[in-house]
């Protein structure tokens, strides 16, 4: 049907050969209209094949940009052709009339190019809209983020922190702005002190979550608990949390280390689900590791964790690390690195010098916030990292 062809407008001279080209382009899917002004040519007109002799060259410019233009010509040196090519105009072609299936051809090719060329366009701006939606909303997020992490920082005790004769220092440096690791010490009366330090699965702001769902649950179960058998309650503690992460069904787990201090009998009682680095409990120039082994937090229901203790002596400093410190060391395999972590904790008199020993490029020295306001830059540091120390009783004589 003629409804269905592509029209296709020849501006050229009235004449012969004007009539001959029309009749020439119109054997294929094409209909023709000739017109002497291209102002002539109907506003669906797809694609105009200009002769030179009948478009001025100022026009030659407002013409390519209204239509896709197909220039001809009767040689191939006129001067004429010369300018409308110096504007822009590479599609054309000499002797037209001699070279029929070629030229019609041409009208397809030049007709789909300018097609694509516009699905091309409207496809940029599709993208650079989306891509400034994008940016938007990743500005917020990094500001949400960013609060997040101030927030996640206001729950973690005061440093350094002293209580019933134990000081604490810790160092926690977030893979991103949020960190899945998490630690806290409290007293509990005058004679004991709770603490804990957790590493949430993965990192970010799903691990985070856990993280302040367990500060909530532990100050809430260490407000309930009445001072009796603090041998029992940091397995206690592991087990409801346990329940807690598989009730919860968002396939986040943790291992745990969870210890109470009893100032009087200078005594450790704790449990652990999983921990890796174990503790290292560092005295008169020695350490050792503390006993114990235990399921993760959160995978298997039913758990049992283990009620375990050990005597403390009058000067201890106990450390605690994340898996992310053994990232940070020399070593082929984890023996070696746990090997060589026992090493620098046995050479190293607090926090500060560990972490002077580790391996972590250009993450500043600096205290928490600005550690906190380069994330997510450290992407030096493969996972979260934290490091944790106990000491006591010092001259404390109570």
């Amino acid at each position: 049907m003629a409804s269905d062809k592509r029209l296709i407008g020849v501006i050229d001279q009235p004449g012969t050969e004007r009539d001959a080209l029309a009749d020439m382009i119109a054997k294929d899917h094409f209909a023709v209209v000739a017109v002497t002004d291209p102002e002539e040519l109907p506003d669906h007109t797809l694609l105009a094949v200009a002769h030179v002799r009948a478009v001025p060259p100022a026009q030659w410019a407002s013409l390519s940009e209204r239509l896709p233009t197909l220039v001809v010509s009767d040689e191939r040196l006129d001067a004429e052709l010369l300018k409308a090519v110096e504007v822009g105009l590479v599609d054309y072609i000499v002797e037209p009339l001699r070279h029929g299936d070629v030229l019609r051809r041409m009208i397809d090719k030049v007709i789909d190019n300018h097609r694509l060329a516009r699905e091309h366009e409207r496809d940029r701006a599709r993208l650079a809209d989306l891509n400034e939606h994008l940016e938007t909303h990743l500005d917020m997020l990094r500001l949400d983020q960013q609060a997040g992490g101030h927030i996640q920082r206001k729950l973690l005790p005061q440093r350094p922190l002293t209580l019933n004769g134990v000081s604490c220092d810790y160092w926690l440096a977030p893979s991103l702005y949020l960190s899945g690791d998490f630690l806290d010490f409290q007293r509990f009366d005058e004679r004991y002190s709770v603490f804990y330090f957790a590493d949430v699965s993965g990192h970010g702001a799903s691990s985070a979550f856990v993280t302040v769902l367990l500060k909530y649950l532990c100050n809430n179960w260490l407000s309930q608990w009445d001072g009796r058998a603090p041998e029992r309650l940091p397995a206690r503690w592991l087990s409801k949390l346990n329940r807690e992460l598989l009730d919860a069904g968002i396939g986040k787990h943790a291992t745990l280390f969870v210890g109470v201090f009893d100032r009087q009998r200078h005594y450790l009682h704790y449990s652990l689900g999983a921990q890796l680095p174990m503790p290292m409990l560092v005295s008169d120039n020695r350490l050792r590791l503390l006993e114990g082994e235990g399921m993760p937090v959160g995978l298997f229901p039913g758990v049992e964790y283990p009620t375990l203790g050990c005597e403390l002596p009058q000067n201890f400093r106990l450390w605690l690390c994340s898996d992310g410190v053994l990232e940070c060391l020399s070593g082929d395999g984890l023996d070696s690195r746990l090997k060589e972590l026992e090493r620098l904790v046995l050479a190293s008199d607090d926090v500060a010098a560990l972490r002077g020993k580790l391996s972590l490029g250009d993450v500043p020295e600096n205290d928490d916030d600005a550690v906190a306001e380069r994330a997510p830059g450290h992407d030096e540091l493969p996972d979260d990292l934290t490091i944790m120390t106990l000491s006591g009783f010092g001259d404390d004589d109570t």
